[in-house]
């Protein structure tokens, strides 16, 4: 077995936390790979590794179909886990192919582009409804005000989920994400498994509605793909909504904070940047290389290898630290600043490889026309207090966002 570097930083640390790109420097000067003792895992922060692993087909999200738990090494899921690890399996995200390759084909019919784009105006609408309750105000938290929701109202219009819903969709969410956060104790499982029932039995209700009621929404479409051939399960119906919904903002909700937290830190003429003829695409690419709301992505070794000159075992589990490989020097030239005319090509924070991010496309339109009508909106935006970072690694999305103006 190859020896690396150990490092022993705790991700709920608040300087970690608050602020872990300098951290991520001392991990790449000992090496492109070290062993990060709290996870107990091999972790990768080299744009290069981290960038080829994502798309190495020798690595994937999932195990048991190579191998038992008790081979790889794993623990036996506890009896009061036992629900959410089974409804965690049936989820595209943590599928391989032929089962994931089935489950994303299916999606993409319903996710297909133009959708989306036909999205805009509707989303430039809600955010300047959302600015108009607070504006008079002066001074507002703007993740609860604005940045939750954009995402969480847009994906339940796309999806065809009454926005009514959207505060309790937004509660589901943050305890079943929560699952994945560093150091999760019993009652973050158990609000989270409560969590996952009460939101599979509120989407399995409205799918049954919708089966007998179609629209056109993301439901609908999803229903009908799946009684054109590819056998679509009940079960699977719901957890790719619930995938959807949480996905569809949970990360958003992160990326539009850490960005409108950036543009003001650096005093960038928003206005300017969007009317100089540069891409929207482009800015938000940049703006989530600089600050990406996702941090750190784990993959299994599906055989035993050598990579990189670190052997690796079947079984294994790799930490692939995404917010690290965005800062690379190798890769991008002086990192830690803010450069648009580069645009953040190749970052990774969304991913890469057959589980790249399939709502890329939503997550830039809704970043990019949110972030320019509030600085329109409100030119003179400026940070009403220093803002901290969640203590939710591997996440990494802020806990407020006051601002005045």
């Amino acid at each position: 077995m190859t020896r690396l570097p150990r490092y022993s930083v705790r991700p709920d640390d608040p300087e970690f936390f608050n602020d872990p790109y300098p951290y991520y420097g001392e991990m790449r000067k000992l090496g492109p790979a070290v062993y990060w003792e709290a996870y107990d895992k091999i972790a990768f922060c080299d744009y290069q590794p981290v960038n080829a692993i994502l798309r190495d087909r020798r690595f994937g999200r999932e195990i048991t179909h190579v191998m038992s738990r008790e081979a790889a090494g794993l623990e036996p899921i506890r009896d009061h886990l036992t629900s959410f690890y089974e409804f965690e399996a049936r989820s595209m995200l943590e599928r391989e192919p032929p089962a994931h390759t089935r489950l994303r084909n299916l999606v993409n019919r319903a996710f297909v582009s133009r959708r989306i784009e036909s999205m805009r105006m509707r989303i430039e609408r809600l955010a300047h409804a959302l600015i108009d309750v607070f504006e008079e105000k002066g001074e507002v938290d703007l993740l609860p005000a604005y940045a939750e929701k954009i995402p969480v109202i847009v994906i339940c219009e796309l999806l065809g989920v009454p926005t009514s819903m959207s505060d309790q969709l937004l509660v589901w969410s943050h305890r079943m994400v929560a699952m994945y956060h560093f150091n999760r104790t019993r009652e973050t499982e158990d609000r989270a498994i409560e969590a996952m029932n009460e939101f599979c039995g509120f989407i399995g209700e409205y799918v049954v509605e919708r089966s007998k009621s179609p629209s056109d929404d993301l439901i609908s479409t999803l229903i009908a793909a799946s009684e054109t051939g590819d056998a679509l399960t009940h079960e699977e119906l719901i957890n790719i909504c619930i995938l959807l919904l949480n996905a569809g903002h949970e990360a958003t909700v992160h990326a539009l904070g850490n960005a409108i937290k950036a543009l003001i830190e650096n005093e960038v003429d928003v206005a300017s940047l969007f009317d100089d003829g540069q891409l929207e695409n482009g800015i938000v690419d940049e703006l989530l290389r600089f600050d990406p709301p996702l941090h750190l992505f784990s993959r299994y070794v599906l055989e035993d290898l050598e990579f990189d000159g670190i052997e690796l075992m079947k079984g294994q589990s790799v930490a692939l630290l995404l917010g690290a490989a965005n800062h690379d020097p190798k890769r991008y030239t002086d990192p830690d600043r803010l450069d648009f005319a580069r645009g953040g090509a190749g970052h990774l924070a969304f991913g890469a490889g057959i589980h790249f991010c399939l709502g890329a496309p939503l997550a830039r339109l809704e970043m990019a026309i949110a972030l320019r009508v509030l600085f329109e909106r409100l030119p003179k935006i400026k940070l009403a207090e220093t803002p901290r970072y969640r203590n939710q690694f591997h996440f990494h999305g802020l806990e407020t966002l006051r601002v005045s103006w």
